[in-house]
């Protein structure tokens, strides 16, 4: 498999002093076709995107052109749903479409929420 990163014109922003959420993005290169460009939000100039730090503490953030901005569920949603394989372009729909997407957000939340319990993030620095 292993992810292609590539289209600079889409950022996908995320935590990198978690150490889960640096695990998320790893298996992202490893299993998905497509991977945007991958920036912890530590080494950005938010200012320069748009983003405030409020924003990028609280979820992942897919920027993009003609205005795209994404975070949470709906951000993971759609890098799946821009994905060449069907089955996860076919995931990344669904996941976008209600009442999924109310579960999808809310599951999100949650993970978010415990990501510092979770596997691979004994370094995870909550806010």
């Amino acid at each position: 498999m292993g992810g292609q990163s590539g289209d600079n014109r889409i950022l996908l922003v995320f935590d990198g002093d978690c150490a889960f959420c640096q695990t998320c993005v790893n298996a992202g290169h490893r299993f998905l076709p497509y991977m945007p460009a991958v920036r912890a939000w530590q080494g950005l100039d938010l200012g320069a995107v748009g983003l405030t730090r409020e924003e990028v503490e609280t979820s992942v953030r897919l920027l993009g052109p003609d205005g795209l901005r994404a975070h949470g569920a709906r951000a993971i949603a759609l890098l799946l749903a821009l994905q060449p394989n069907v089955a996860w372009s076919v995931a990344g729909r669904v996941m976008l479409t209600p009442p999924v997407s109310g579960l999808a957000e809310a599951g999100y939340r949650l993970v978010s929420r415990y990501r510092h319990l979770l596997p691979g993030s004994t370094t995870c620095r909550m806010p």
